[in-house]
């Protein structure tokens, strides 16, 4: 007997009431835009009817015990479907979710619920969640960040512009002593914080505790010789949340101001743990988003990154990457632009020219720091100030490893390309249009930014982006 749920032109899921056009959602649903790929011979509107009856109270069949609860009450419903521009067989599903499908302030249920099984479904052959609207008085919830932009900003006493960072390279294979002398030379040149990269955990070469030591005798050093609030992102990952636990309680009795965690590959409930530790003792949190691009890359399936930063919000972290655009990694100008607003900003209405969907207001959530990180250097600082404005992290690696000077001189490269920049676009200048002017004036009492400018001259990255947004319905 054919399975009645799978064939081809069967209506089920749509004719159980799971697919309602002109559906009016309440203030306080869950709202996702999907975009689905159905199998040939399923009609787009039993997709969409399918993925919202899975991941409710929907399955392949008609069971008795519906009768047993009040199913108009609990069950989702796709509201709107449309055709993606210029996309064959693509549609964006709306989807809204009564509230009552969620435990309050809980992640990995939200996430269980939405993105749990309805991505192997049969019936279609891609699927992505595109974008949410996580409703204010479920965002109200969460903790959100353990302090926010402005916390932080008073914790380090640094206004006014980008904070500066460095990724330590090589990644794996310095002893924890050399690491330490990186530390300090990067943040003595300039910077304010330098970083552990996503894969630094406690290797055979480098054991954690020995690294913390090290790496805080240098923050100190650094700060005394400077007069300068300075930071090194511990990463305290770890196989275990109490080994998680121990490593974070050994940073901040060395006095760390800020650690770091894998955010992804840790998994939403050891971050929720972790954020809700760092508020109540008081360190800032780094969220390095490693596995992000395995979900968020390709266009037709897996979870767009906007959505992954609003769960990064919801859930509590103080920075987060968000791509460079102009670097190494993959990164559509418009989309990141969203980002950041979605990450720093308490309301962000609907704008589908930056691929917000949904107006999203985070009911006083503070704010995030939006990292610029991946493939950058001196002569990136106009866009990069362009686009992430002052509060974002401006994260080197090579970019100040690889001054042919040493660590010194990169970062005090990058501190005067960025401080220069920063009193162009005050005076009202078009630095991006300017760049080379501003910069190479700034040369004639900077050599150190002299030598960056000659070494990294002819470095680019113009690949074009993958995951771009969609230009027809970009511009609706």
């Amino acid at each position: 007997m054919p399975n009645r749920a799978y064939e081809p032109g069967v209506k089920l899921y749509s004719q159980l009431g799971y697919y309602e056009p002109g559906y009016r959602p309440a203030d306080t649903d869950v709202l996702c835009c999907f975009r689905v790929t159905p199998q040939p011979g399923v009609p787009p509107e039993e997709a969409a009817a399918a993925v919202a009856a899975e991941s409710s109270t929907g399955t392949w069949t008609v069971v008795w015990s519906d009768l047993l609860t009040d199913l108009e009450r609990y069950r989702a419903r796709c509201y709107r479907l449309e055709e993606v521009p210029g996309q064959e067989n693509q549609y964006f599903a709306y989807v809204a979710y009564p509230l009552d499908l969620f435990e309050e302030g809980s992640l990995p249920n939200l996430t269980s619920s939405i993105v749990g099984n309805v991505f192997g479904f049969k019936a279609v052959r891609a699927f992505r969640l595109e974008e949410m609207r996580i409703p204010p008085v479920y965002a109200k919830t969460f903790q959100g960040p353990p302090h926010g932009i402005q916390v932080e900003r008073d914790k380090l006493n640094k206004y006014g512009r980008p904070l500066l960072g460095c990724t330590i390279k090589p990644k794996l294979g310095l002893s924890a002593k050399n690491y330490g002398r990186m530390v300090y030379e990067a943040l003595a040149g300039g910077l304010d914080f330098t970083k552990d990269d996503e894969n630094i955990n406690s290797q055979p070469f480098m054991r954690w505790r020995d690294r913390f030591l090290f790496v805080m005798e240098a923050v100190k050093k650094a700060e005394a010789e400077t007069g300068e609030a300075k930071g090194h992102y511990l990463n305290v990952t770890a196989p275990t949340m109490e080994e998680i636990y121990e490593r974070a309680e050994f940073a901040r009795e060395l006095g760390a101001r800020i650690i770091m965690v894998d955010f992804l590959t840790v998994g939403f409930a050891a971050h929720a743990s972790l954020s809700r530790w760092c508020r109540k003792n008081g360190v800032l949190l780094h969220l390095h988003r490693a596995m992000h691009a395995v979900i968020d890359r390709q266009k037709n399936h897996g979870i767009h990154w906007r959505v992954l930063a609003k769960w990064a919000r919801l859930v509590g972290g103080d920075h987060v990457h968000n791509g460079t655009v102009v670097g190494k990694l993959e990164a559509d100008r418009l989309s990141t632009i969203g980002v950041n607003d979605l990450l720093r900003e308490n309301f962000i209405p609907a704008n589908l020219t930056r691929g917000i969907f949904f107006d999203q207001d985070w009911a006083s959530l503070p704010g995030m720091f939006p990292v610029a990180s991946g493939g950058i250097h001196v002569w990136h600082m106009a866009d990069l100030v362009t686009i992430f404005g002052d509060d974002a992290v401006l994260q080197f690696g090579g970019g100040t490893l690889g001054h042919p000077w040493g660590n010194r001189a990169g970062a005090t490269a990058n501190r005067v390309a960025l401080e220069v920049m920063v009193q162009a676009r005050n005076e009202g200048r078009n630095i991006i249009a300017e760049s080379r002017q501003i910069l190479e004036a700034a040369t004639r009492w900077s050599p150190e930014l002299r030598a960056a400018m000659d070494t990294w001259r002819e470095v680019r990255f113009e690949f074009e982006a993958v995951d771009t947004l969609d230009t027809a319905r970009a511009g609706d």
